[in-house]
């Protein structure tokens, strides 16, 4: 089942996907107005489910999940073959995660093509997601136009290779929780204990939890989250921060 889309709509799109300025003969001659397959996957990604329970990005984004694992494992594997498996798995979690996806989300703009039902258009709180889960649906339409993981490695290679050295420059601000978890061990003390507090019902509030981190029964730090997993991590990277500046790491 396909959506019947307007000329406006399609210019739009397409002018959207010129502005991503993915250097690839091949995709430069699929993005036109008599590619109506093309164009119909692109449109399926920027269609949010309060639209459309039918045809919306939900299947694309699930596809664009593995397909971008692939062409960030290709594009750490050409980049820094020394590397260990463990340490292309710690980067490679840093450069395919939500909060990846939503800031090049925003980066390219993808909100504004975006259909949403009014349920979503009202809901501030889901915003971030849906931008994510939009750009992660973008790129499984963009992988099935080719069939190849090459014009997605066209595209994200240079943004992955700024965003890469970003955070092997400064690692502890990424994996807080494992850094913290190493430097305890090293120090002789128990693990470190979080304990979370849920502090608001809203979904995607960002002071949804409230964490507090214990060291050998000591509050160290504390901070918020939309989630348990990021308040934690939020109050990991507040404790590295706080003990960096006291010169104990």
């Amino acid at each position: 089942m396909k959506n019947i889309i307007g000329r406006k709509r399609i210019i739009q799109i397409i002018t959207f996907l010129k502005s991503l300025k993915i250097r690839s003969t091949r995709f430069s001659e699929i993005i036109n107005i008599e590619n109506t397959s093309a164009i119909q996957n692109f449109n399926q990604a920027l269609i949010h489910s309060s639209e459309n329970k039918i045809i919306n990005y939900e299947n694309l984004e699930f596809f664009g999940d593995a397909v971008l694992r692939l062409a960030a494992s290709n594009f750490i594997e050409k980049k820094y073959p020394q590397m260990s498996v463990g340490e292309r798995s710690e980067l490679r979690a840093q450069i395919v995660s939500d909060e990846w996806l939503t800031k090049l989300g925003k980066k390219i703009g993808i909100e504004k093509l975006i259909i949403k039902g009014p349920k979503a258009l009202g809901d501030e709180n889901s915003k971030n997601t849906i931008i994510g889960e939009a750009t992660e649906a973008l790129i499984g339409a963009l992988y099935k136009c080719f069939n190849s993981t090459k014009e997605v490695n066209i595209w994200l290679d240079e943004i992955w290779e700024e965003d890469s050295e970003i955070f092997l420059k400064a690692p502890y601000k990424f994996k807080s929780k494992t850094i913290l978890q190493e430097w305890c061990q090293s120090k002789g003390f128990n693990l470190p204990v979080y304990k979370i507090i849920e502090v608001s019902k809203i979904n995607g509030d960002l002071k949804r939890f409230y964490c507090e981190i214990f060291i050998e029964g000591l509050k160290q730090a504390s901070a918020f989250g939309k989630s348990h997993k990021q308040a934690e991590t939020n109050a990991a990277r507040v404790l590295l921060e706080k003990f960096k500046i006291e010169g104990k790491i």
